[in-house]
């Protein structure tokens, strides 16, 4: 894939995709909206504004997707792709040994970097982290398959193996939304129990959102 060129493009398709940083810019809290719920899934069927979703854990949920709502797309790229001055979301956990070792890299475009920048417990596993942060510039280096990242003049390096996912994002439509899709939807929750969310992401081209 030619990053640079798609880079460009997304530039220019920022307003459809601008608000799905917004899922990786905070742990999961209780706010005045309900409380924050990451669903991870299959989609089973969309009619109208009601999505319903198999879960991860098997559970059938059905999430209200609100007016306004915006879709995004997962493309695959690649660990040589992460260059200096990228602004990276990286899922990790501990390692035994020292250190972190990534379960995902997520490359944003250059116009969403500093969203979320930061460091913060994750649910893709137990006690993973995510870590919003620079490339290059104001860290040391990157070496291998270890990314060096700095965020509020913190520092933090982190492993990635060979075989772990990296993605960067797409604009996509309700029409990608199809029985059969992974999505990943960061969602809001009632007093009700009730899943509602302006926000997607959708698999494409065999590529399954990663976070």
């Amino acid at each position: 894939m030619d990053i640079s060129r798609f880079r460009t493009f997304f530039a220019s398709a920022l307003a459809s995709v601008a608000l799905t940083a917004g899922c990786l810019a905070a742990a999961t809290a209780a706010s005045g909206a309900g409380q924050s719920v990451r669903v991870r899934g299959i989609v089973v069927s969309l009619s109208g504004d009601q999505l319903q979703v198999k879960s991860r854990e098997g559970q059938p949920l059905t999430v209200t997707l609100t007016d306004g709502r915006v879709v995004s797309a997962v493309m695959r790229a690649q660990i040589s792709d992460i260059k200096p001055g990228d602004f990276v979301g990286i899922a990790s956990l501990s390692k035994s040994e020292g250190g972190d070792g990534a379960l995902e890299v997520l490359i944003f475009p250059p116009a969403l970097k500093g969203r979320g920048e930061g460091s913060y417990g994750w649910d893709l596993k137990p006690n993973s982290t995510m870590t919003n942060a620079t490339v290059g510039e104001t860290v040391k280096s990157v070496d291998g398959s270890v990314v060096t990242l700095n965020y509020h003049g913190q520092e933090k390096k982190i492993s990635i193996p060979d075989g772990t996912p990296v993605v960067t994002l797409a604009p996509a439509t309700l029409a990608d939304v199809t029985p059969g899709t992974a999505v990943f939807i960061p969602a809001q929750k009632d007093v009700n129990g009730t899943l509602s969310s302006g926000q997607l992401i959708v698999g494409k081209n065999g590529v399954v959102p990663p976070m």
